[in-house]
């Protein structure tokens, strides 16, 4: 293809100095990428900028209508934005570059238990000027290696890419926006969910707290009352009981006796008087 190179032909100063330059950009594409990999310019270096006219914007939808998009499922690991439009302008000229950055939870775990800490991509787009040459890319590349020369880093690396027909930039952005605003969405709910679960967790914390120190002073109650109570029936039983003078006793030993004796005397009255009687009668 005319105005293209071959990698396979790169020179090993031309791949160090390509490497020297990723490690340099950190990630960015000639300063215009943001940590994602987007190529967006910096708010900070923008400058004025004029209102299109008429034949500029009809340019602009000319040129958006012409490019062609490939979608990249699959990211060689620690391949940053820079490499791989380097990689790709070597078969036509690209537009922009985006690459997704890995899941943050993906990324704490394999910073935990790798000593990698270079930021690590999952799927990229990239765009060409012409649809023509963004489908015979696609249709070159995809399920081939990366190739190179030996010893190079993604040499062994297989291209995983589609051509993403009637796809343009801008649904790119709508879907990253849309993304974004899901995760933020799904955040808030998430952390709104895990406040009112603090709240009520505090509040069974002292709900708790004040359960327990109600059933410490009824123990503490209760125990007091039992020493009352024994305290109480030790007094009693300690005390002597009152004697018995021997008068009382004589009294009371006595009277059964005289009453035993008028039972008596009364009965033999009663038979005396009805042995009279009966004489008469």
């Amino acid at each position: 293809m005319p105005g293209t190179r071959d990698p396979e032909l790169e020179t090993p100063l031309e791949l160090e100095e390509d490497d020297a330059a990723d490690e340099a950009v950190g990630g960015h594409s000639g300063g215009d990428d943001d940590d994602e990999g987007n190529d967006y310019p910096d708010p900070a270096n923008e400058k004025t900028v004029k209102p299109l006219t008429a034949e500029a914007l009809a340019a602009f939808r000319q040129a958006q209508e012409r490019a062609g998009i490939i979608y990249i499922s699959r990211i060689p690991p620690g391949m940053r934005p820079p490499k791989v439009r380097h990689l790709m302008s070597a078969y036509g000229e690209v537009g922009r570059v985006y690459l997704k950055q890995e899941d943050p939870k993906r990324a704490y775990l394999r910073r935990k238990h790798t000593s990698t800490r270079k930021v690590h991509f999952t799927e990229g787009w990239v765009e060409f000027l012409s649809k023509k040459v963004a489908r015979s890319v696609a249709d070159m590349l995809n399920a081939r290696p990366i190739g190179g020369k030996k010893g190079t880093r993604w040499r062994d690396d297989v291209w995983t890419m589609k051509y993403l027909p009637k796809f343009k930039w801008n649904m790119l952005t709508e879907q990253v926006a849309h993304e974004n605003a899901t995760r933020t969405a799904r955040l808030r709910v998430e952390l709104s969910q895990s406040k009112s679960e603090q709240h009520d967790y505090l509040r069974n914390v002292e709900l708790a707290k004040v359960l327990e120190k109600r059933a410490e002073k009824k123990r503490k109650r209760a125990e007091e009352g039992g020493e009352v109570e024994h305290a109480a029936d030790s007094e009693s039983s300690s005390l002597p009981k009152p004697a018995i003078s021997s008068k009382e006793n004589k009294g009371k030993g006595k009277r059964p006796k005289q009453e035993v004796e008028g039972n008596s005397s009364g009965t033999q009255r009663e038979e005396a008087l009805g042995q009279v009687l009966g004489k008469i009668f």
